[in-house]
Parts: C-alpha cells; sequence; structure tokens
C-alpha cells in the first residue's frame, strides 16, 4: 500500500487579515485555498507565521514530507534558525514548492544563492503560462497552456540559476516574459517554484493550478532511498 504523503501549507497569514480584499477571497487563507486542492489526496498540515516557531517545528518538519511556501509582505520576520531548519531538511530529502511572491523568501534566496529579483507589476495582466516541457510528470493533465485572465506581472529577467528543468514559461498582456515553473535538486532534495498566486487574485481556485501544484507534489516528495554518509570513511578494500 503506498504511503500517504504528508505535505505542510505555509504561509504568512498576513495579507488576509489587513486587506478586506483578500480576506474576500480567501476567507480560509490563501492556504486554505491551497490545501482544499490537495486534502483529498494527501495528510494536510497548515502553519502560519504567527505560531510558535513559525508552525515548523523540528517534529513538524521532520513528519513533512514536501513543504509548500507562500511568503510576500514578511520575508523579514522569519527567523534565521527555522530558514535553517527548513534548508537542513530539503537537503536531506524533504520536497519544497515555493509559490509566487515566495521568491524572495529567506529560504529561496538560500537554496538558489541569487538575489532572486525580477520585474513586476500590478495591472490586472492576463497571463499564459506555456508547457515549454510537456513530457515533466509537473505538466500532467495539462494542455498547450494555462490562461489566468488576471494575474500579476512578473518579468525577466528573473535572477536565479539556470533550472534543471523548466517546465513553464509565462507570457503576459504587457508583453513580458517569465520562466514561471523551475525545478532545482539540492542534496537529496526537490524544488519548484511555480509563478502565479497574487493575493489579490483568485488563482488557487483555478484548477488547472491546482493540478500543477498537485503534481508537483507528487514530484517533489522524497526519494525512498538513505541518505549519504559523509565524513571520514573506512576503505572498502584493504590498504597497502
Amino acid at each position: 500500500m503506498t504511503k500517504q504523503l504528508h505535505v505542510t501549507i505555509w504561509n504568512e497569514y498576513r495579507h488576509e487579515h489587513n486587506n478586506p480584499k483578500v480576506a474576500e477571497i480567501y476567507p480560509k487563507g490563501i492556504h486554505g485555498a491551497i490545501g482544499e486542492g490537495l486534502e483529498s489526496e494527501f495528510h494536510v498540515r497548515y502553519a502560519t507565521l504567527d505560531m510558535l516557531e513559525h508552525g515548523l517545528s523540528e517534529e513538524v518538519l521532520n513528519a513533512t514530507d514536501v513543504l509548500l511556501w507562500w511568503g510576500h509582505m514578511a520575508h523579514n520576520e522569519v527567523e534565521e534558525e527555522i530558514v535553517e531548519r527548513v534548508y537542513r531538511r530539503v537537503l536531506q530529502g524533504m520536497g519544497l514548492i515555493v509559490l509566487h511572491s515566495g521568491h524572495f523568501s529567506k529560504i529561496f534566496k538560500k537554496l538558489m544563492g541569487t538575489s532572486c529579483d525580477l520585474k513586476w507589476r500590478e495591472a490586472n495582466d492576463k497571463e499564459r503560462l506555456w508547457v515549454v516541457s510537456p513530457g515533466h510528470p509537473i505538466a500532467e493533465g495539462i494542455g498547450e497552456y494555462i490562461e489566468l485572465e488576471q494575474e500579476e506581472m512578473y518579468g525577466e529577467h528573473f535572477d536565479i540559476p539556470e533550472p534543471d528543468e523548466l517546465v513553464f514559461v509565462s507570457w503576459f498582456t504587457g508583453g513580458e516574459v517569465f520562466r514561471s515553473g523551475c525545478c532545482y535538486h539540492r542534496g537529496m532534495g526537490k524544488v519548484f517554484y511555480f509563478r502565479p498566486g497574487h493575493e489579490t487574485y483568485p488563482t488557487y481556485y483555478n484548477e488547472q493550478v491546482r493540478r500543477v501544484i498537485y503534481n508537483a507534489v507528487n514530484w517533489a516528495k522524497p526519494a525512498t532511498r538513505s541518505y549519504p554518509a559523509y565524513g571520514n570513511a573506512k576503505p572498502l578494500e584493504p590498504l597497502t
């Protein structure tokens, strides 16, 4: 019998308290809307910035197969100890899915080693996410593209390392393009960055967006092999 994956969805949960428009769109929080697309298949836990240890204790992370991260207005409030804790778990095999403005999160920048900066514009742009790797498991069940009638624009240059695999490229009505579905391997862990999800648009109710996130969880799940041994090693053969 296949083990049910344990997924933790982390959200700042600040916009929903400070912006009535966001609260109206996401009455259960952005994390709640994302979770609705996953709860039927996975064991889902929620964590937010203002919880003790940001909801990401050693116990929680050790029980997490895949962590989803949405942040925007309070990146600097995330404690360095928690960032380091998540970083270690990714290297040990926990999957990480970074959503939308999480590109500027401390954990994503630490894993990428770059500024992760970009161009942006809030102007009700149409976004068309083209599938550029149709055989990739994250694109399973998605047609040639996903079209979102209203989204915030992100544009190149996106200061990230070259993705190990690029699944989606976005086009916006202002003419910009953006690498919007990027896969990385870090240590034993897998990292997927997925661009859509501005807080004032109902993006996380879109069935195709939910399908991508569902696929990404399955892609990012930990490998079943043991963690490698490091440090001083005894020889396998006698030394002469």
